[in-house]
């Protein structure tokens, strides 16, 4: 049993002062008490901590070596994904582990209690397997054993080069798996994170329409079990366009005429919807997995919150490409494209909650649901995935209630955050993880290992 006392959280019916929260060997919370005195771990102002529900570990490691402009005069997203391709021929088993053990513990130190790896990196470069199928994915296993975060690994399946069933190019055979391999690979990666603790957990994920033929979307998903299922989905416009010329609809109208929508998907981006299919795909319960900074790095666009929330959507926050890993950032870019697009303000408030109220309670639900993990709020009976913030900050010094998110995440940026739980894990502690030295020398390393590998 271990107690933790706020002097402010935000509970699952608003907000309380003086709590005392006591947390099962297991990270269940077994009880919250407001109105108390202090004892135990004491901490400033605690809320929900979310998952991250969409990283792809590896490309971190090249943040920042892509901000020049390809041949192309209009270099796009297919001008950083070929580059992208060349990087990762650099990168061994060694490599991944180390490059996503440092995401995991960024995420932890931003604030995030759990990760949900969109996994892709699967092969040798050159495309022939390791002799362990599942190598690379117990890379991101041993990292999430030394960085404690609470994982969801979904194996991708990625097996042709476009919707047409082309080979993959030589950018790509790392990622492929027909059909019988990919079954093979989840069950070998269900076995593997059995060995983490009890809240760790597998799902699946056809990576796209382009990548995983129609026909074979709903075997993938039968592979899921009862865990969830993610797939990219309308992320840049030359994607609609291929999706419209080889099955005559667009992607998102393709996928609800298709597919079993529902809460157990976790759609990624979805930028180029129309307003039908915003409604439509929203009313299913499908979370809509969001990555605001890197959809603005690689100019993808801007999606479309306000009709989304107008809908009833669920939604969810990421760090997908991870040149930039941070909470506050990531909603504030969320919100602010939203103004910017609209001319307007507090484009997402939802009153007589505030924008951050709003959007900090919106993403804890929706991704508890995408990562299949029992998180979200703060109330018995759920995994104590707990993020603290320093209340003696000049950024939130005489602030209450929902001001207090406002300013967190408008105003200040992660350095507020002190302590992060992952289902009662203590990680973060005075705002650093616990192997934060170990596991930064480990990337350093790997850093100067690969150089300038683009």
């Amino acid at each position: 049993m271990a107690v933790i006392w706020a002097r402010t959280a935000l509970l699952s019916d608003g907000w309380a002062n003086a709590v005392r929260i006591e947390t099962s060997l297991d990270g269940i919370i077994r009880s919250v008490t407001a109105d108390t005195s202090p004892q135990g771990q004491i901490v400033g102002i605690l809320l929900p901590s979310p998952a991250n529900i969409h990283s792809h570990a590896f490309q971190r490691s090249m943040a920042g070596l892509t901000e020049r402009r390809g041949p192309d005069p209009r270099d796009t997203f297919w001008t950083w994904r070929q580059l992208m391709f060349r990087f990762l021929d650099r990168l061994n088993p060694d490599h991944v582990e180390g490059i996503a053990a440092f995401v995991q513990m960024e995420m932890l130190e931003a604030g995030y209690s759990a990760n949900v790896e969109f996994h892709y990196l699967h092969h040798q470069p050159g495309g022939a397997p390791y002799d362990r199928l599942a190598e690379m994915s117990d890379r991101i296993i041993a990292a999430a054993s030394t960085t404690g975060i609470g994982l969801t690994l979904l194996p991708v399946h990625y097996q042709y080069g476009g919707c047409d069933k082309r080979p993959l190019g030589p950018g790509q055979v790392r990622f492929g798996n027909d059909f019988d391999r990919y079954a093979r690979l989840v069950e070998d990666v269900a076995k593997s994170v059995s060995s983490l603790p009890a809240d760790c957990r597998t799902g699946v994920a056809p990576h796209s329409l382009r990548a995983v033929a129609a026909e074979d979307i709903q075997s993938v998903e039968r592979l899921a079990g009862d865990g969830p299922i993610h797939m990219h989905l309308s992320e840049q416009q030359a994607e609609v366009d291929e999706v419209i010329s080889r099955y005559g609809a667009r992607p998102v109208t393709w996928f609800l005429d298709n597919c079993n929508a529902g809460p157990r998907w976790c759609l990624i981006h979805c930028i180029q919807m129309q307003a039908e299919e915003t409604e439509r795909l929203a009313r299913t319960g499908a979370v809509a997995g969001i990555c605001p900074v890197t959809e603005a790095s690689l100019g993808d666009g801007i999606f479309n919150a306000t009709g989304w929330l107008g809908a009833g959507g669920a939604l969810a926050i990421g760090s997908d490409s991870n040149i930039r890993i941070s909470l506050t950032e990531e909603l504030r870019a969320l919100e602010y494209s939203q103004r910017l697009r609209d001319h307007s303000r507090a484009a997402l408030a939802a009153p007589p909650q505030s924008t951050g109220r709003h959007l900090f309670e919106l993403v804890n639900q929706g991704a508890a649901i995408a990562a299949g993990r029992n998180s979200g709020e703060i109330r018995e009976g759920v995994l104590a995935d707990l993020v603290a913030l320093d209340d003696e900050s000049t950024c939130l010094d005489s602030r209450s209630g929902d001001a207090l998110l406002d300013s967190y995440i408008f105003a200040g940026d992660d350095r507020l955050v002190t302590d992060v739980w992952s289902a009662g894990r203590h990680l973060v502690q005075n705002g650093r993880h616990r192997d934060h030295d170990q596991i930064t020398g480990r990337y350093r390393e790997i850093m100067r290992e690969l150089g300038d590998a683009i």
